[in-house]
């Protein structure tokens, strides 16, 4: 396996994405997430694999300066046209994160959203992410949640999948993500040199409403249940993704 661009998916990308409810519940928890611990000040902002831009967009428009990494091409061109109908202003790196150069000032936030489970080597990227970042800076990060996977997995019978460990997407093929990450060793991983302040779990309960329901249901009111329960001790692990603040440790 080896790490996975949108080059050809980005379009697919934008309507299964950020085309409905899931998109919209994504987009309000980060924004929540970020608004309660981002200092009232201009920041300096990286977003790497940042997609087709909906989160820096977001962080422009409230005066932050933003740079935006993305390797795939028409990811890129994406987001480019959609601060241009904005009439914002953005830097632009065409570059995957392993060839991000080496900054003379470090950033005030470090975005990495949905980047972990599509490399095939998530660790490899924690260095980058501190570098990147100045030292009481934000990460924000989020990931593909496995615990989320298994149990929608348990919901549908698919008992002989668990067992096989069968977890990965269709990887270079679909949109869903070739290695859906365990939060504990994500800790693990984090524990030597980051503080997670802040942890949210992304769609809770949506994806795991029948599909009668979700269309019953009001967007505006999936929205908001989202976010309140966002944080709940017995759901926000099962968010389909999880997004974790964190900080470097001191010294």
């Amino acid at each position: 396996m080896s790490d996975t661009f949108f080059d050809d998916r980005a379009t697919r990308f934008a309507a299964n994405i950020y085309g409905g409810t899931k998109g919209a519940i994504r987009l309000a928890v980060l924004q929540a997430d970020l608004t309660e611990v981002l200092p009232q000040r201009p920041l300096r902002v990286l977003d790497i694999g940042a997609g087709l831009g909906h989160m820096s967009l977001w962080l422009a428009q409230q005066g932050h300066a933003v740079t935006l990494a993305e390797p795939s091409a028409p990811m890129l061109a994406g987001a480019q046209e959609a601060f241009a109908a904005a009439g914002l202003d953005a830097a632009w790196l065409a570059l995957p994160w392993q060839e991000l150069p080496f900054f003379a000032e470090p950033f005030d936030l470090v975005l990495c959203h949905a980047v972990l489970e599509w490399l095939e080597t998530p660790t490899a990227i924690l260095p980058t992410l501190q570098r990147c970042l100045a030292p009481d800076g934000w990460l924000s990060l989020a990931f593909y949640n496995r615990d989320a996977l298994i149990y929608r997995n348990l919901l549908k019978g698919h008992f002989r999948k668990l067992r096989q460990g069968e977890y990965a997407g269709a990887g270079q093929r679909g949109l869903t993500p070739q290695q859906p990450l365990d939060p504990r060793e994500v800790e693990a991983w984090l524990a030597p040199d980051w503080r997670i302040q802040a942890r949210s779990g992304v769609r809770v309960f949506h994806d795991y409403m029948p599909p009668e329901f979700q269309a019953r249901a009001a967007g505006e009111e999936l929205v908001a249940m989202e976010l309140a329960h966002r944080r709940h001790p017995a759901f926000a692990g099962l968010g389909r993704y999880l997004h974790w603040l964190c900080q470097a440790k001191a010294g």
